[in-house]
């Protein structure tokens, strides 16, 4: 599809079976991209303590967006708030925040202004809810994602937990 297409994105469920296949379409390229590091990540998520490293909790899940370009399921967000109490160096810094998770575009609509309309619509969500910055991780084999980030105006900050033992992942932040 060519870039500038019209995309639609619609606030929707956790639960909402065209997000479900979205979120799992992710989970299969992110395995494939990250093979050699599963055991590490199923470890350290299977921690005491330690939720959130893999997994969202939906009553965490404050907003979902899915993205249609042409009619078609196009792509993915949701915001959360980050798990647990803050711990370490950055606690308390994440009081009021919302976590970008789960963000994901269609390989075939990749290129197309869908992760823009994407996050245009979670940080109006994010506004109107009151937070007063987006929180995201990613992995360091994500290189086009952290571009994306950056031309949107994140900016790299400390891992904060739960992503701390993950040595791979890549932290930012967008001050609403």
């Amino acid at each position: 599809m060519p870039a500038g297409f019209p995309v639609d994105v619609r606030a929707t469920d956790w639960d909402d079976p065209v997000a479900t296949a979205l979120r799992e379409a992710m989970e299969a390229e992110m395995r494939g991209r990250y093979r050699d590091r599963l055991a590490e990540l199923e470890r350290q998520a299977a921690e005491p303590g330690r939720r959130g490293t893999i997994t969202v909790e939906p009553d965490d899940v404050v907003y979902v967006a899915v993205a249609y370009a042409a009619g078609e399921p196009a792509g993915h967000a949701a915001l959360r708030r980050p798990p647990g109490p803050p711990t370490g160096d950055l606690a308390g810094d994440l009081a009021g925040d919302l976590e970008l998770k789960r963000m994901y575009v269609a390989s075939d609509q990749r290129g197309t202004g869908v992760s823009t309309a994407l996050l245009s619509a979670v940080e109006g969500a994010a506004r109107s809810l009151g937070a007063p910055r987006i929180v995201l991780q990613t992995g360091d084999r994500q290189p086009d994602a952290v571009r994306l980030y950056e031309r949107a105006g994140y900016t790299r900050i400390p891992i904060f937990p739960p992503y701390e033992l993950l040595r791979f992942s890549i932290c930012m932040e967008k001050v609403l």
